[in-house]
């Protein structure tokens, strides 16, 4: 199926394609055909120079500024994107892609095999951010745009973001990482190991191979709760929760939601399987998890910067305990190192990593600062 970018300025435009491929992928397999799903906003100018990618983050999609077409609610990003917002589709044409080995359009466990007629489930191959930018890569060359103004994403979006100026120097010209990392510590492998054996422990899930069936949603939804505390603060946690009860006076001296803040995980756990596919959750935390951009360059993290010419502005968040500004840090002190252009800033929030998601007129300026730059250049 042929897509073509519209030249239109309609916000939100969903769109899927298949492309022939293959995707080269990390572990040495090749991947074909690829589905990709993405959305636009605004439109390509003439030489097609202003076109933005934002990659999304691990239980993200392509949905960051229109409605989700499942749950209803407004886009993920729609403090950050938007008319008037410093992504703007008047200036912009923005892409947001949903990743491969995701569950809502890209190619994914859940998706169907060609050659089976039956969906991938556990032989879909075991993926990397690198590959996941690959098929971005792959998409954009089929929509003929071979430069980015800018590759924009924060948390796992910040990986591929990094990726991106690591794979495809020449192809980004401003690259902006908010609350991310260049590696995963053994601390974030060891929470995603928790979610995948909750996931892999619910007897539903059945060796990946539950389509058709009743999905493993109790684990997916423990493995969301899980998850969701390393998005918060405890500074966060206690404001809006403290040891507050859940609509009673006492104790129940049992094992009910007492606490306010149960309540919360289990409604977060709860409203998450109505969204997401747990193979995917499997999939894609592997793929965080394998993530090392120092790896291929003998562990010095500013080989893979070498020579290049991209911008950076790296944002971290005082309060983010996941990837917390240290991270951030390294990442610049290699890129200094690399003679790369970089600029770093760290904002004070109580709310943790999710703080990018989150009101932060500060990122935003610092976004918009950046990028207005990029285009006077």
């Amino acid at each position: 199926m042929a897509v073509v970018m519209h030249q239109d300025t309609r916000f939100g435009l969903d769109k899927k394609t298949q492309l022939l491929g293959p995707v080269q992928l990390d572990s040495g397999a090749q991947f074909a055909p690829v589905e990709c799903a993405y959305e636009t906003y605004g439109a390509l100018n003439a030489d097609k120079s202003n076109a933005i990618l934002i990659c999304h983050a691990l239980t993200g999609d392509q949905y960051l500024a229109s409605n989700h077409p499942v749950t209803g609610k407004a886009g993920w990003w729609t403090r950050m994107v938007g008319p008037g917002k410093p992504i703007d589709p008047a200036r912009h044409c923005i892409i947001s892609i949903n990743v491969l080995g995701s569950c809502m359009g890209s190619s994914g466990p859940a998706s169907i095999d060609p050659v089976t007629g039956a969906p991938y489930a556990m032989a879909f191959p075991v993926i990397t951010i690198a590959d996941m930018v690959r098929a971005q890569a792959l998409l954009l060359n089929h929509l003929g745009i071979e430069t980015l103004e800018a590759v924009v994403g924060g948390s796992m979006g910040g990986m591929q973001a990094l990726s991106w100026a690591a794979l495809y120097p020449e192809r980004v010209r401003s690259a902006v990482i908010i609350a991310s990392t260049a590696r995963h510590s053994a601390q974030n492998i060891a929470f995603h190991e928790v979610g995948r054996q909750a996931i892999m422990a619910d007897p539903r899930w059945n060796n990946g191979a539950y389509y058709g069936h009743e999905a493993p949603s109790a684990g997916l939804a423990v493995a969301r709760m899980a998850a969701h505390i390393t998005y918060l603060s405890e500074a966060g946690l206690t404001e809006k929760f403290g040891r507050r009860l859940q609509n009673r006076d006492a104790k129940s001296f049992g094992f009910d939601a007492d606490f306010q803040v149960e309540s919360y995980l289990r409604h977060q756990g709860l409203s998450f399987v109505d969204r997401f596919d747990a193979n995917s959750y499997l999939y894609i935390t592997r793929a965080m998890d394998y993530f090392d951009l120092a790896e291929p360059h003998d562990g010095i993290l500013a080989k893979a910067f070498a020579g290049t010419k991209t911008r950076f502005c790296l944002i971290s968040f005082d309060s983010d305990w996941l990837y917390p500004t240290a991270e951030s840090r390294r990442i610049v002190h290699a890129l200094n190192a690399a003679g790369a252009a970089a600029s770093f800033v760290e904002l004070s929030s109580p709310f943790g990593h999710d703080a990018f998601l989150l009101e932060a007129p500060e990122m935003n300026r610092i976004v918009d600062g950046f990028l207005r730059a990029g285009e006077s250049r």
